[in-house]
């Protein structure tokens, strides 16, 4: 089974530092649906990891994360892909949990959940945890210069093998043209 994780605020949609907390709020990047659906035509399963801890700051409510979720849904499929699952961390940085990236908790369910090996699989963000994520567990990090991604590329210190594209759609061209 093919399959791909991504990190969602800065891969997906737009990210903002004041958190995006609506449905209003999220905006799908340029390409990004497309890229989506480029994995789901091409049989890759597409799963969303996502740190939100907006909820816990009490910044939005799991309605407000569902509808969010619900449009991204909606707009991927319209654009002829599929997510086959999201998982989200809604912790704080200091709750010591082992589902907030850069731990790799998400990234261990994920596999659990599809019955595959977390090291086959890549995983593509636009920060540092994301990459680290996917390293610990020997994946493939793949950074994007969106959202946060040219800040992360500048600071370096990525995951040794950290394969770095300009958005998420140059991303999936390469990961499908590789699998063929």
């Amino acid at each position: 089974m093919k399959m791909v994780i991504l990190d969602r605020d800065g891969v997906i949609n737009r990210d903002s530092d004041d958190f995006v907390k609506s449905p209003a709020e999220w905006v799908p990047i340029d390409k990004s649906l497309d890229a989506i659906a480029l994995f789901t035509q091409a049989g890759w399963k597409v799963v969303v990891a996502t740190n939100q801890s907006g909820l816990a700051r009490g910044l939005f409510d799991m309605a407000a994360l569902n509808a969010m979720h619900a449009k991204m849904h909606r707009l991927v499929n319209q654009a002829g892909g599929r997510i086959d699952a999201v998982l989200f961390c809604p912790h704080m940085a200091d709750d010591d949990c082992d589902c907030r990236k850069p731990r790799p908790g998400m990234v261990r369910e994920i596999a659990a959940r599809f019955g595959v090996k977390p090291e086959t699989l890549p995983l593509i963000g636009d920060s540092l945890r994301d990459l680290e994520a996917i390293a610990e567990l020997g994946g493939q990090p793949i950074l994007v210069k969106t959202g946060k991604g040219g800040k992360t590329l500048q600071k370096g210190g990525l995951p040794e093998g950290t394969l770095v594209f300009e958005d998420l759609y140059a991303a999936a061209s390469y990961l499908i043209d590789r699998s063929q």
